[in-house]
């Protein structure tokens, strides 16, 4: 199968028709094997009627609805796990992204190399104050330190070499960084490509203000899991042990003060920020030691209520 299209949605009964009619015309002009994955993140309208139906008519068109909403990470990570194509494209339900875009996304992974392109809407047609101008300046935080040359990391349309979205896991809600996911997991060659971004005609959208602070958590949990998830003693330890080293030197000069007379430990400062530090090292090693122990596997944290399936 040459592309695997995967698209996450949330009450976008309205846009499922069009989309669909519009992926069917691309796929048919330039001769694709494809299968289109629609994960419904438990829509409350009419949308899985509607996968439903595209599935009667073409079985091509496959579907997953959870049980209730999870969120579009969740979404991915199960379309990644069904996709089957030779290149997967993952794009919104809402008709924003172009699937007249899939063609020239799919030469960019089979014929120039890339594991992963990303759209770039370099024209957009959102709220300034909302979207845009919060949208860049998290995307300049993200380039500065991924280091990771991409000017829309949020973009919904994307493709990717079928090993990538088997390689990497997608929870919480990292979508807005699967570049720099699949970087850490060895996928470097990252390329961008400018897309159209189209006004939403159907429904409003599904993400509030707060996806800017989750955001930067997001961010931050990647970066420490990239560096330090299989071994965070390498971190805890480090800083532990600095805590530690340092107040335990800074209490035997108090001692030593002390003992000549010069300090009285119940009146110093020193004592006190030194036996603090003491106590913080070893809490931070004993940290460390249980995150090698735990080492960030969890049985559960992918794991999601799965209503109904069209995958066959």
């Amino acid at each position: 199968m040459d592309i695997s299209i995967v698209v996450p949605l949330f009450n976008e009964d309205e846009s499922l028709p069009h989309l669909a009619e519009w992926i069917d015309r691309v796929m048919k002009e330039h001769g694709f094997s494809y299968e289109v994955i629609m994960v419904d993140d438990g829509s409350k309208d009419r949308s899985w009627e509607v996968i439903e139906q595209l599935h009667r008519e073409n079985p091509c068109y496959k579907g997953v609805k959870f049980r209730r909403n999870y969120g579009k990470s969740a979404a991915l990570n199960v379309g990644f796990a069904h996709a089957e194509g030779d290149v997967v494209i993952t794009m919104d339900a809402d008709l924003q992204d172009s699937p007249d875009e899939v063609p020239e996304l799919y030469k960019m992974i089979t014929e120039d190399g890339f594991d992963l392109v990303s759209g770039w809407k370099k024209k957009r047609y959102d709220s300034k104050l909302a979207k845009n101008i919060p949208s860049k300046f998290f995307n300049w935080t993200t380039r500065k330190m991924s280091g990771i040359k991409l000017h829309d990391f949020n973009c919904g349309l994307k493709a990717y070499r079928r090993d990538v979205v088997k390689s990497i896991e997608v929870y919480g809600e990292m979508h807005r960084y699967i570049p720099v996911i699949a970087k850490w997991a060895g996928f470097t060659k990252i390329g961008e490509k400018v897309v159209q971004h189209r006004k939403r005609e159907f429904g409003v959208t599904k993400f509030g203000l707060n996806r800017f602070v989750n955001g930067y958590l997001d961010l931050m949990s990647i970066m420490f899991m990239s560096k330090f998830g299989k071994q965070p003693m390498h971190f805890f330890g480090l800083v532990g042990s600095g805590c530690f080293v340092l107040g335990f030197v800074a209490l035997v000069l108090v001692c030593i003060l002390r003992l000549c007379g010069k300090i009285a430990l119940t009146n110093s400062v020193w004592f006190y920020l030194s036996m603090l530090f003491v106590v913080l090292g070893a809490m931070l090693f004993l940290a460390g030691f249980l995150g090698e122990l735990i080492c960030r596997n969890s049985s559960t944290r992918n794991t999601y209520l799965i209503e109904k399936e069209l995958t066959e």
